[in-house]
């Protein structure tokens, strides 16, 4: 909005910060009282609608949480019309409002339709907002009809994460080198370190995807640890490895189409054990290795901690970002057309209302 509302963009991400420690901490408070999913939602909305209230008035602070709640929803509608599960929205105050996705989309062109739907109802929202600020001539909604357009706008750039980086994966991916350069211009212009902070971590990204990582293949890590019980091995006399014991374990790995996820399936024949690994990510398995033993023993029962390290590197599926060139051209028409709207409902909003931004 105003020009000094920029200014206040360090203070208002430290407070969200801090709020967010305090959604965590009421994550447990909710898994107490039994609130469910619905309750979460309610739960973080209030706590963003109280925190916006310090700074802003209290009808502001509703409508914009109620905005952010209508474009996460365009996300949740376009991710259900895809067959994808995805949580209830989670609210962080100052940094907005967010979903996750329980399963990945299998291509880009799923992503860009999934991200799409936030922006597109979104705006609806918004114009929502501007007409009832034109029938009741009211200052504080034509206020948030401009900021629900500009949020809209903003979440267009072609930074991951948001939407309009994901969009571009059905596009053209040369549209991150415009949010690269054009990213830092916004930044520049709105003086936020917010957006500075989504901007590195994007460009730190790209670097690593397209320089760094472009012509090797790097090596990655996952640590997984289990309890095994070994009584019955002491009792027979077996001789037990120490904890400084290191070996590599033979292994099999499978994914589950339902969860679209890897596991990997280990297996020590003389300790007795086998273990099942969850990957955080798709990936080709090198080798599992037994990276130290932790002793547990009791006088009713003897255990050991066997900590497995999985070494693997990334599976770039190829094909994800193949689209056909007419769906390319619908989702770029789209897009474009999308934030020339923002642009002419935010001077339209400039221009009935007054607003001073």
């Amino acid at each position: 909005m105003q020009n000094k509302e920029k200014k206040k963009d360090s203070r208002l991400m430290y407070i969200g910060s801090t709020i967010v420690l305090l959604l965590l901490k009421g994550k447990s408070l909710l898994a107490l009282l039994k609130f469910g999913k619905l309750g979460g939602v309610i739960f973080s909305m209030a706590i963003s609608i109280g925190a916006y209230a310090l700074i802003y008035p209290w009808q502001f602070a509703l409508g914009i949480v109620l905005l952010l709640l209508i474009h996460e929803m365009g996300h949740v509608f376009a991710a259900k019309q895809k067959g994808l599960p995805v949580s209830a929205p989670l609210f962080i105050p100052f940094l907005g409002a967010m979903i996750t996705m329980k399963k990945t989309p299998l291509d880009a062109k799923t992503e860009a339709y999934i991200a799409f739907g936030g922006p597109v109802l979104g705006s609806i929202g918004a114009a929502g907002v501007f007409l009832a600020a034109y029938w009741l001539d009211s200052p504080v909604l034509y206020s948030l009809a401009y900021v629900g357009f500009f949020l809209n706008l903003i979440n267009l750039l072609p930074i991951h994460p948001l939407d309009g980086g994901r969009i571009a994966t059905a596009v053209s991916r040369w549209l991150w080198l415009v949010g690269l350069v054009g990213g830092l211009g916004v930044i520049i212009y709105l003086r936020s370190w917010l957006f500075f902070i989504i901007w590195a971590l994007f460009a730190y990204d790209l670097y690593k995807k397209f320089i760094r990582d472009r012509n090797r293949n790097v090596v990655e890590s996952v640590m997984a640890s289990f309890i095994v019980p070994v009584e019955h091995l002491y009792a027979q006399g077996a001789i037990l490895p120490g904890p400084e014991h290191k070996r590599e374990l033979p292994f099999s790995t499978y994914c589950k189409l339902e969860e679209q996820r890897q596991y990997v399936k280990v297996q020590w024949v003389s300790m007795d054990f086998n273990g099942i690994i969850s990957m955080p990510q798709q990936g080709i398995i090198k080798r599992v290795l037994v990276n130290g033993l932790e002793h547990q023993r009791t006088p009713e029962d003897y255990h050991i901690k066997i900590n497995c390290q999985v070494e693997y590197t990334r599976y770039e599926n190829d094909k994800y970002y193949d689209v056909p060139l007419s769906s390319r051209w619908k989702f770029g028409i789209s897009y474009g057309l999308l934030a020339a709207v923002l642009i002419g409902m935010m001077y339209l909003v400039h221009s009935v209302g007054n607003i001073n931004v």
